[in-house]
């Protein structure tokens, strides 16, 4: 299914339930058993009211700090080498300040394994054979780890803020009023840390706007009347991210002509419906500007799940991306310079999630 109007179907919760759509592949690597992701009704309601609770503008602003902290860090680091390939040195920078964020702790030593696993959950989620492999053992290791902090949240050896993910998920009780088990509390954990580390595939793709469009870098460095807004969210429409999500049907039911069996795994096509001509003039073009005549809706615009926040499986961490995007772009144009050598920067859509086949790779790299 594509277009706004299959989405809205498609975010009925009449209609369709999430429990047991997603393919197990995707369940034992990406999205990891038992999460919200799965979840139905009132069930999934009171769970994503514990990660809506973490988007307050304050935490928002907060993550952004620390995220620009580790952007400084790192353009200092990426000053004393000969070529950067970006897209790998983002996972590193977006681990250090999501785990900072969420209460996690994080030794140095640590960071490099940490950043492979996170990495892998969604790097090689959509791969056979040996990658994905290595994914599952990566969502174990991950979940083990995660789940390790949750307990030693509740035994009271470690103490993060109150408002941290961490503390929240911790002692969070779902319906029945008991605390989530380590292993599943692990898995929202990741969850909320995972998501924010895979950034960086929308981040690459603001450097490779940037490249491919060299006219909008004078309006981010401007700045002026939301274009920085414009811009990222352009950056989302055009590019793909993860491709589709999945559902299953309640009842039989027709629509549009068709006769949809109970229990069908139905897949919304968020690319396709991001590039939909129905709703957007000359989408194939790269336009910032659409978004200040955007006719805004849940529906028509989906890189990230469509509906509403807290009802729908919408991602709570949409706003995160939005902000983690704008601060890439402001670094990528305001506050460092570098250079852009010979590179194959194709798409490579054979692979999940697509990026540019040679991953962004820039050089000469200064602080501006």
């Amino acid at each position: 299914m594509t277009g706004p109007e299959a989405a809205r179907l498609f975010y009925d919760p009449g209609r369709f339930v999430r429990r047991g759509a997603m393919p197990k592949a995707v369940q034992k690597t990406l999205l990891g058993v038992g999460g919200v992701q799965g979840l139905d009704d009132e069930a999934h309601r009171h769970r994503k009211q514990m990660f809506m609770s973490l988007m307050t503008a304050e935490r928002i602003e907060r993550l952004v700090q620390l995220t620009a902290t580790e952007w400084q860090t790192r353009v200092r680091r990426w000053g004393s080498m000969d070529e950067v390939v970006l897209y790998p040195e983002l996972h590193a920078l977006l681990t250090c300040a999501a785990c900072a964020w969420a209460g996690v702790p994080l030794a140095d030593s640590d960071v490099e394994a940490r950043t492979r696993d996170l990495a892998a959950l969604f790097d090689h989620a959509g791969s056979v054979g040996l990658r994905h492999l290595l994914s599952r053992w990566a969502r174990k290791r991950a979940d083990r780890w995660a789940a390790g902090i949750v307990e030693q949240i509740r035994s009271g050896r470690i103490h993060p803020p109150e408002q941290s993910a961490a503390h929240v998920i911790a002692w969070h009780q779902d319906l029945n009023g008991e605390l989530l088990v380590p292993n599943l509390a692990a898995v929202e954990l990741i969850n909320v840390i995972r998501p924010t580390v895979a950034v960086s595939v929308y981040i690459v793709f603001v450097a490779h706007a940037l490249h491919a469009h060299p006219k909008v870098r004078k309006g981010l460095q401007a700045d002026n009347d939301g274009y920085a807004y414009r811009f990222v969210q352009e950056v989302r429409r055009y590019y793909p991210f993860f491709p589709a999500v999945a559902a299953q049907t309640r009842q039989t039911f027709e629509w549009n002509g068709y006769q949809i069996p109970e229990g069908r795994r139905v897949i919304l096509d968020l690319y396709g419906t991001n590039q939909d001509a129905r709703t957007w003039e000359r989408p194939e073009e790269f336009e910032p500007e659409r978004f200040r005549r955007w006719d805004e809706s849940p529906f028509n615009f989906v890189p990230q799940g469509g509906g509403d926040h807290h009802i729908n499986h919408r991602c709570p961490g949409e706003w995160i991306a939005i902000e983690l995007m704008k601060l890439a772009a402001d670094f990528l144009t305001r506050r460092m310079s570098y250079e852009v050598p010979q590179q194959d920067l194709r798409i490579d859509w054979s692979r999940l999630p697509a990026l540019p086949r040679s991953s962004f790779v820039i050089r000469n790299v200064r602080e501006s």
